[in-house]
């Protein structure tokens, strides 16, 4: 086990969880006919039931080209319905089958147990604060740091005391 630098980054803490989830998740939800991928779009169809690709790769943060792959697998193992957008015949609206809305349910109850023993030291309710203050993080600063807009590019002081990395490169 590291002790010390490796220990205080927030960067290699959440990489080692990632990791863990990842492998773990991933074996319990292809027992469901699906991959990660594939879960997160059922996920974001349990929130949205009929969205387009366009909406759901947006919603889903995955690649439109990646999105089309994750597409054709669910629809292949039946999970997931395609039809035409009637308001724009270019487009197309993905709807989650039975089979993939009980799927999902099943692959769900797996995922929850797995989040649960990956926090085990946690009670509940700080569960609930670790995963709010998460979703707080991802939804603000880590949204504004990622895209560039903060901290603004170019000379100065940052709120670090350092000076302000370029800004992302295109």
């Amino acid at each position: 086990m590291f002790s010390g630098e490796l220990e205080d980054d927030l960067r290699w803490l959440l990489l080692q969880m990632k990791f863990g989830l990842t492998v773990a998740e991933d074996r319990a939800v292809r027992q469901h006919g699906m991959d990660l991928w594939g879960y997160t779009v059922l996920l974001g169809l349990a929130e949205e039931p009929a969205r387009t690709q366009l909406a759901l790769a947006e919603a889903s943060a995955i690649d439109k080209s990646k999105m089309v792959a994750v597409l054709d697998d669910l629809e292949t193992a039946g999970l997931i319905t395609r039809r035409p957008d009637p308001k724009d015949r270019r487009a197309r609206i993905v709807t989650a089958t039975d089979a993939g809305k009980a799927a999902l349910a099943a692959a769900r109850g797996e995922v929850a147990a797995i989040e649960r023993i990956a926090l085990d030291g946690l009670d509940a309710t700080q569960r609930a604060a670790f995963k709010a203050a998460l979703r707080r993080a991802v939804h603000g600063p880590l949204r504004k740091l990622a895209s560039g807009e903060w901290p603004p590019a170019g000379p100065g002081p940052t709120p670090w005391g350092g000076a302000a990395p370029p800004g992302p490169q295109r």
